[in-house]
């Protein structure tokens, strides 16, 4: 497992960054079962299928996104890419607005005495940088200036959600 740094993320994507005080398989473990996806993701309501083969490229995940207030929409998010534990790319579909292109990254860093609490002899602990880069795709890509701060504010909660779900469950 290279602890080398995610690439630049693409022209239009919008990156958000959290971390987790466990490792990436621990992380990659929840990335890659949509039935904790309810539980953290923004608008994600529930899982109502998952493909045989998940989560290899080409499978999907199905779902139900919650709009707004009681409003739902059956959707999909299908496997473009899996590289465990280090990267997971999803193509997410959020109908009737487009479709987007998001990209997992995760890396590992060595917590600080401080992040764990644990002074003055450390043991070592690990720590997961999860990046997370989301770009709109197809008709909908040049609207990505547009929808970036409410993309990274939409995907800031959510990280923030996955650590606290990881947390709890670890």
């Amino acid at each position: 497992m290279s602890p080398a740094a995610p690439p630049e993320p693409p022209a239009g994507a919008t990156r958000t960054t959290a971390a987790a005080l466990l490792t990436p398989e621990a992380v990659y473990a929840a990335l890659i079962d949509p039935r904790t996806y309810p539980e953290w993701l923004v608008g994600c309501r529930t899982i109502r299928a998952v493909d045989d083969g998940w989560p290899a490229p080409g499978t999907r995940f199905h779902h139900r996104v919650g709009l707004v207030g009681p409003v739902t929409v059956d959707d999909n998010s299908e496997v473009l890419a899996a590289e465990p534990p280090r990267h997971l790319a999803l193509e997410v579909r959020f109908r009737p607005f487009g479709r987007g292109r998001v990209d997992f990254w995760l890396t590992t860093e060595q917590a600080t005495p401080a992040e764990t609490g644990i002074v003055p002899k450390p043991r070592i602990v690990p720590k997961t940088r999860i990046v997370m880069d989301e770009a709109p795709i197809g008709v909908i890509a040049p609207s990505a200036p547009l929808v970036a701060p409410l993309i990274a504010a939409r995907n800031r909660t959510s990280l923030n959600a996955l650590v606290a779900f990881l947390n709890e469950r670890a």
